[in-house]
């Protein structure tokens, strides 16, 4: 019988996600959420005017700007299911808060604005869903603003996004006037009551919307009858319907992608939250209705399908980490079996075995201990070693579940702390980003000894070197990242230096004769045409070394030589005083001599760069390209969206996020990923090689 409840229990349980493109309502939605099940007593704003804030943007920083930077998680109750609920931001900048949330869960609300409608970032939030599978209800939020209509976004769902959407309700009145929602399914108008709109009310459809609520349920039972025989056979034969064979219906057409139901409201009027959580119940599948996969590590990575059954061995997958102020808490979902307290569990990735200690469910930043999470659960563990991504399983089971997609970091920032105190604590704070946020990474540039941040934005990495400030009490300087340029030659130059020192003792003498040239194919190439013994087989290393240090500073601004063959065909020695390091200063002489003969130049990184947005604005985006020394490559429209790609070298790339965002109103986002090394004009290369002999002058005094 045990086994009986938990399945029971698992069908009764819903892992959602609240996406949507930013300022759409995402987390005055979930605000609602949380009150109507009971979890909050009182109703905070984003921007709160109390001084409270809303509960799962639990950041300083968050509740200050008024976004979502980190996605939270949290468990509510409605009517005996039980909604594991996690509220992603909507930025760009943050997208990985989104793909690791999408990654895990099973539904999701995609929320629109009816004055919005389908906006750049609800693209990229419907394609990371198609990427993962996630089925999806539509809420058009803001239904009490100036210039709503939820009408428009149903059929912006259909033309941008490719979605069978079909609306299962309609608005009763529109902007100030909107009163309720008439359910097309009960054929009721529902009405929401009270101060905070807890009391629900059914009543009759207004008399004036009668033919419209007729007209669209005729066409939701025409689009649902493709789900169901039971149902089309009713249809055609003009019987009456009932409820149940419709939410089955619009069930079985949203589980298979092939659906989207869309719900209409307004989050901040209390308007309609209710009923979506029906929906998310009616319609969004429980985890045993959504096929896992793993790999089996041990058997060259064969794909299994993982059962939400808690008798099975548990396999895990820990999707986000967080540092708090009692060390490393990991959220992880259960996929199979169950995750009790003192099981031993292997990290497949690292090969290490933990054993589970504190195990506690989050409710957004608190906390409470559970003793046991079961399958198709999200729980988080204290104090294991991990990375984001890890798999967990238990019983000798050694497998991985495929990771999330992690996309590049496109913009680059030098940072420098301002005392010893803030050095020690900037190593601390960013060991700790770059652990929990993949697109978050950092290294200090070899060439110009600076810590380097890159990330997915500038407002990314703002808001990093921002929370050092607040959470590390670490002031750092940002500079301008430098470019990493090269240098490179454009004709052969041939060349023939002899290296003598003589002091007491044994001298240095070398000699080395030969030509360097460009070599397209690589960075470096050595030749060796050395007849005849002229130079001994034992030197012939040497000189390959001694070339090798000259490339790495060349002469024009002390960047690295590239793209470059040295060969040499003549040379001489001397019984006594040659010698390893004096064939190494010889090939660094030969090498120098050479160079400024072999007409140097000076090379960029060049970018390639995609941007999308409306088509509307394509002109603009062409005119900022151009302005950049860009090179325009392909351009292609779809409908009322386009994507431009260009070559644009990385240097002319510094705030163009900020330059696009203000040229197509926000509605725009590029991606860019190195390309080649490139040319640089004769005006920029003089002007570069004049900053590099005035540094020099500085440091020369």
């Amino acid at each position: 019988m045990g086994s009986d409840i938990t399945r029971t229990d698992v069908r009764r349980m819903r892992n959602i996600g609240i996406s949507a493109h930013i300022d759409s309502g995402k987390t005055t939605l979930s605000e609602r959420i949380l009150f109507y099940s009971n979890k909050i007593h009182a109703i905070h704003e984003v921007r709160g005017k109390d001084g409270v804030g809303a509960t799962m943007d639990h950041m300083e920083l968050e509740r200050e700007r008024g976004i979502t930077i980190q996605s939270a998680a949290t468990q509510v109750e409605w009517k005996d299911y039980t909604i594991n609920l996690i509220d992603t931001p909507g930025h760009v900048d943050f997208t990985i808060e989104v793909e690791r949330s999408l990654r895990v869960l099973d539904g999701a609300i995609l929320v629109l604005c009816a004055v919005g409608g389908v906006q750049s970032q609800s693209i990229t939030v419907d394609r990371q869903l198609k990427r993962y599978h996630v089925p999806r209800i539509a809420f058009v939020n803001k239904c009490d603003r100036t210039g709503a209509n939820p009408f428009k976004v149903r059929l912006q769902l259909r033309e941008k996004l490719g979605l069978n959407a079909v609306l299962i309700q309609l608005p009763i009145g529109l902007e100030d006037k909107l009163e309720g929602v008439v359910d097309l399914i009960a054929m009721k108008a529902v009405y929401f009551d009270g101060p905070q709109g807890e009391q629900i009310r059914f009543a009759e459809i207004p008399p004036h919307l009668k033919a419209d609520a007729e007209k669209y349920r005729e066409e939701l039972i025409d689009a649902v009858s493709l789900f169901s025989d039971e149902l089309a056979e009713k249809f055609l034969n003009g019987d009456e319907i009932p409820g149940d064979l419709i939410h089955q219906a619009i069930r079985k057409g949203t589980l298979s992608e092939q659906f989207v139901p869309v719900m209409v409201g307004s989050a901040y009027k209390n308007k309609g939250i209710q009923l979506l959580l029906d929906g998310v119940t009616n319609y969004l599948p429980d985890p045993t209705e959504v096929k896992n996969y793993a790999l089996d590590l041990d058997n060259h990575e064969e794909r299994l399908e993982l059962t939400a059954d808690e008798k099975k061995p548990t396999v895990a997958l820990g999707f986000k980490l967080e540092d708090g102020q009692y060390g490393q808490l990991t959220y992880v979902r259960i996929y199979q079996g169950a995750l009790k307290k003192g099981d031993e569990l292997i990290n497949t990735r690292a090969r290490k075995r933990f054993k589970v200690g504190r195990l506690v469910r989050m409710h957004s930043d608190s906390m409470e201990d559970i003793n046991e999470g079961s399958p198709g659960d999200i729980v988080a563990l204290f104090g294991i070693d991990c990375a984001s991504g890890d798999t967990f399983c238990g019983g000798g089971l050694n497998y991985a579940m495929t990771s999330m997609y992690v996309p590049d970091p496109v913009i680059s920032l030098a940072i420098t702390p301002k005392d010893k105190k803030s050095a020690d604590q900037m190593a601390k704070a960013l060991n700790r980003f770059t652990k929990e946020d993949p697109t978050f990474q950092t290294y200090v540039d070899p060439e110009s000894n600076q810590t380097i941040i890159k990330g997915m934005g500038e407002l990314h990495l703002e808001v990093y070197v921002e929370r050092m400030l607040r959470e590390y009490k670490c002031e750092v300087d940002t500079g301008m990242p430098q470019v990493a340029y090269r240098e490179t030659i454009t004709q052969r130059a041939e060349f023939n230096y002899t290296h003598k020192k003589q002091t007491g003792g044994s001298g240095q003498y070398g000699r080395v004769a030969g030509y360097m040239e460009s070599f397209p194919d690589g960075d470096y190439e050595f030749v060796d045409n050395i007849k005849g013994g002229a130079i001994p087989t034992d030197f012939i290393p040497s000189c390959d070394k001694g070339f090798k240090e000259a490339i790495k500073k060349g002469s024009l601004i002390g960047f690295p030589i590239v793209n470059i063959r040295c060969l040499i065909n003549d040379g001489q020695s001397h019984p006594v005083d040659s010698s390893d390091i004096a064939f190494q200063m010889a090939a660094i002489g030969a090498f120098r001599e050479a160079y400024n003969k072999a007409k140097p130049c000076i090379l960029e990184p060049i970018m390639k760069v995609a941007v999308e947005g409306p088509t509307e604005y394509q002109g603009n985006i062409f005119a900022s390209i151009n302005q950049r020394r860009g090179i325009i490559s392909a351009s292609s429209e779809d409908g009322a969206f386009s994507r431009v790609e260009a070559e644009v070298p990385l240097s002319e790339m510094f705030g163009y996020s900020t330059t696009l965002r203000s040229l197509t109103q926000g509605k725009a986002e590029f991606s860019m990923e190195f390309e080649k090394y490139g040319k640089v004009p004769v005006s920029i290369s003089e002007a570069l090689i004049k900053e590099y002999e005035e540094k020099r002058r500085k440091e020369g005094r």
